[in-house]
């Protein structure tokens, strides 16, 4: 396993004995994440967890000692490993809303808050959404106090306070936007993405692009001297940012357009890595309820890691140190931001249940949906018509023992969520059949 990032600071020597450890750890973790023979059971991932928190504390002591409490070495790499395993183990076991699952979520908003400011477009839309991540990780930290280490806890408030700045900063940017160019701007932000998305599919869509170059001009045609105009025919604030992104668009649709989807040979290589991580967590989504384990996302986010902190001042560079151009240059990072907003996708929705009972919970989601369908629908003009529904609904029931899902002795996490959407599709089902019985009725 490789670390990443690569730091090169001396290690104290009694620092050592922590690292071997931390490695032993991460390498138990990773043996876990491999073994697809059975499920993740909680214990053995809380054994581990214990096991990197005792070594924190251990690290803590010796850098309070030497007046070193913000030193970062290969102990740290390790650590940061052996955390973004345990975190995304929390949420494959089911514990979503306990500090450790934290972990992840802020080095992947991390990733895509970086990257927001350095693209310098982005919309409220996004920043909203980062927004309410951030709040609902405050909350899960402050669930936490009492049930997990201080030394996790003031970890991730650290991390959360710098992922809160770069956020502030993103929304001071758009300060100046007024409501009446919101929508002209999210337009273009979407119109900029959509050029990017055909620049990388594997037939270029010549006529796509195009298509979205014509907007753009129609978009540019509605100024009057230079400038966007609200309905009223005033000038609204934030015509800077709104025009600046307008020529941002028309300039990438025309290197778009020229180049026809062909980048540098030079960078093939990695842009075809990025292709391939890209096109996996998009599969990845769709598939998700049925395919995704949690721990998986560690790979991709290594790899993505490892792709982006190999540039040298913000640029890709060949073997020989030449920069890329700038269709590779943006063509690249397009591709690493996507691959990070799927993995901030796939971490948020996934489901507070472990996965050994996600198969009885996918099944329950899929049954609901079905019977709401129904339900829109009109109903059903017989309760015969429900039997398929009934049917698969006890057999589920009748898995319980004592009202709890059981795989051998143990009592995997998720029962809460599980035995809640086991009821709503149980009543779903029953008010369905109510109506049918009163339509077939006599007085009817």
């Amino acid at each position: 396993m490789t670390d990443s990032p690569s730091l090169t600071t001396p290690l104290d020597p009694k620092e050592q004995p922590i690292l071997d450890r931390l490695l032993a750890t991460r390498d138990k973790l990773s043996l876990l994440k491999q073994d697809r023979s059975t499920y993740i059971k909680s214990q053995d991932v809380l054994d581990l967890y214990e096991q990197v928190i005792e070594q924190v504390h251990l690290l803590n002591i010796i850098r309070e000692e030497h007046d070193k409490p913000l030193e970062q070495n290969r102990v740290d790499n390790v650590l940061d490993d052996c955390f973004q395993l345990i975190s995304l183990f929390f949420l494959t076991i089911g514990r979503n809303n306990e500090a450790p699952a934290v972990y992840s979520m802020t080095s992947t908003i991390r990733r895509l808050l970086d990257h927001l400011k350095e693209a310098a477009f982005y919309s409220p839309k996004d920043l909203e959404s980062a927004g309410q991540a951030l709040d609902s990780m405050q909350v899960t930290l402050k669930r936490g106090e009492e049930s997990h280490s201080p030394h996790l806890l003031k970890l991730l408030r650290n991390r959360l306070d710098t992922c809160r700045q770069l956020l502030s900063a993103l929304q001071l940017s758009l300060a100046d936007l007024s409501l009446e160019l919101t929508p002209t701007y999210e337009r273009l932000v979407s119109i900029l993405r959509s050029i990017s998305a055909a620049n990388t599919r594997q037939k270029f869509p010549s006529g796509e692009v195009q298509g979205f170059q014509d907007q753009l001009r129609e978009i540019q045609a509605t100024m009057v001297d230079g400038k966007f105009l609200a309905e009223n025919s005033t000038t609204p604030a934030g015509q800077n940012v709104a025009t600046e992104l307008l020529n941002r668009c028309l300039k990438w649709s025309d290197i778009v357009l020229e180049r026809q989807g062909n980048i540098d040979e030079r960078f093939k290589p990695t842009y075809e890595k990025l292709c391939s991580i890209r096109n996996h967590l998009e599969k990845l989504s769709i598939t998700q309820a049925w395919s995704l384990r949690e721990t998986d996302l560690y790979d991709y986010q290594r790899q993505l890691d490892r792709i982006d902190e190999s540039r040298v001042n913000g640029n890709f560079e060949d073997s020989l140190g030449n920069k890329a151009d700038l269709h590779a240059q943006r063509t690249l990072l397009y591709l690493i931001r996507r691959s990070y907003a799927y993995i901030y996708t796939l971490i948020i929705s996934s489901e507070p249940v472990s996965e050994a009972l996600l198969p009885v919970f996918n099944q329950l989601q899929t049954l609901r949906r079905c019977l709401l369908e129904v339900k829109r629908s009109g109903g059903v003009s017989s309760s015969r018509e429900l039997y398929p529904y009934s049917m698969k609904l006890h057999s589920i029931d009748d898995m319980r023992i004592d009202g709890k899902f059981m795989v051998g002795a143990d009592i995997p996490e998720g029962q809460g969520s599980v035995n809640s959407l086991l009821a709503e599709c149980f009543d779903l089902n029953y008010e369905l059949r109510v109506e049918a019985e009163e339509n077939d009725s006599p007085e009817s």
